[in-house]
């Protein structure tokens, strides 16, 4: 059985994202060696990418001519990759389709052998696939900046989810990866 993993970078106030779609500069706070040895290790350890519709506009816009991303720009663009949208027609980013229904498309996927799944960015998804207990863990970055508005990683949801801290860790430039399992803590 595979794990799907939700990453994500987010300010130390809750945003994944400024005001605006791809309001990512906080980003850049963190981004370091550390970050680039995970996103390296994300490549050897996922065989999937899941992304949500307007995070994978992004990505696919972004990736395929990248400079100066060596291994994760490959990996990037040779990783299998789903489009979670109800109106996009195909996925023209390399080893991409597209599903309009992500939570039976991952029940299957995750029943299936093969290495972890990972949803990026994708809050919107995320908050649906957490709804429907899909989520195995949450990998987190803490950036150290107060965004003071813009859309939250986490959005509301009618039930508690307990989590495991497996491990944590923090980078030089103070922002710090959480890595949890879904489960009470010991």
């Amino acid at each position: 059985m595979r794990k799907l993993v939700a990453w994500n970078l987010m300010t130390l106030d809750g945003y994944f994202e400024g005001e605006k779609p791809w309001d990512l500069e906080f980003h850049n706070h963190a981004w370091g060696p550390e970050l680039r040895e995970l996103s390296e290790q994300f490549g050897k350890e996922g065989d999937l990418l899941v992304f949500g519709r307007r995070t994978y506009e992004g990505m696919a816009a972004y990736w395929p001519t990248a400079e100066n991303e060596g291994p994760v720009k490959d990996y990037m663009n040779s990783i299998a990759k789903l489009a979670v949208s109800k109106t996009m027609k195909e996925a023209t980013w390399n080893n991409s389709r597209v599903v309009s229904d992500p939570v039976a498309e991952l029940k299957t996927l995750k029943a299936q052998d093969g290495k972890t799944i990972f949803v990026f960015g994708s809050a919107e998804l995320i908050a649906s696939l957490m709804k429907e207990g899909l989520i195995d863990e949450y990998r987190i970055c803490i950036v150290p900046v107060l965004l003071g508005s813009g859309n939250p990683l986490f959005k509301t949801a009618d039930q508690v989810t307990e989590l495991k801290l497996v491990s944590s860790a923090t980078a030089a430039n103070g922002a710090v990866i959480l890595h949890y399992e879904i489960g009470k803590a010991a």
